[in-house]
């Protein structure tokens, strides 16, 4: 029988994961971002076909969940939705310190951990696709951001390790503020 907390998961989800639950042989913590957490944690009415994460605790599994649940696998055949590990994203330094789980007691094997606002908006920063620009946009406007608080995040733990393309970055981040923040301030 169903427990409550399934019926938290809208369809595919719910199915998918706990499938993919059962079929793991350990625990495995995913630290997801991206337009799932966006869509199942703070409500953004955008369907999603994935789900992004940029690790898996432990790390070896990754190749393990992309045979399992990744692009192409019987899951992702099943469902239409799948797992994605994203291995090109710079994520703010301290980021695993404020991970929530989404769905405590869900899962026995499977943890999905969510990054919190102000690290899942700076996740898009890189990016910057116009999805991402959507998703921020959203997100500073219902969670909402703090602009202030998001400039710190990004000077303190984000901007120094960048490894390239640091002005491009602030001139992003500028643009973001200038687009979804100046009406608040």
């Amino acid at each position: 029988m169903p427990s409550e907390s399934e019926h938290d998961l809208p369809s595919p989800w719910g199915a998918f994961l706990n499938e993919l639950d059962e079929a793991i042989p350990e625990p495995i913590a995913l630290h997801c971002i991206g337009g799932f957490v966006v869509s199942l944690l703070y409500g953004l009415p955008r369907p999603t076909g994935d789900v992004d994460y940029v690790a898996a605790i432990p790390r070896y599994c990754i190749s393990e969940l992309e045979q399992l649940a990744g692009r192409g696998s019987k899951l992702a055949s099943k469902y239409k939705v799948h797992l994605q590990h994203v291995a090109v994203t710079t994520m703010p330094e301290d980021y695993e310190s404020r991970l929530k789980e989404m769905f405590p007691g869900q899962f026995k094997k499977l943890k999905i951990l969510a990054p919190d606002p102000y690290d899942l908006a700076l996740s898009k920063l890189e990016r910057n696709s116009p999805k991402d620009q959507g998703d921020v946009e959203y997100m500073a406007r219902t969670v909402p951001l703090d602009p202030k608080r998001l400039q710190d995040r990004y000077d303190r733990e984000l901007r120094p390790n960048l490894m390239a393309r640091q002005t491009w970055h602030d001139d992003t981040l500028k643009m973001w503020f200038g687009s979804y923040f100046s009406a608040r301030e």
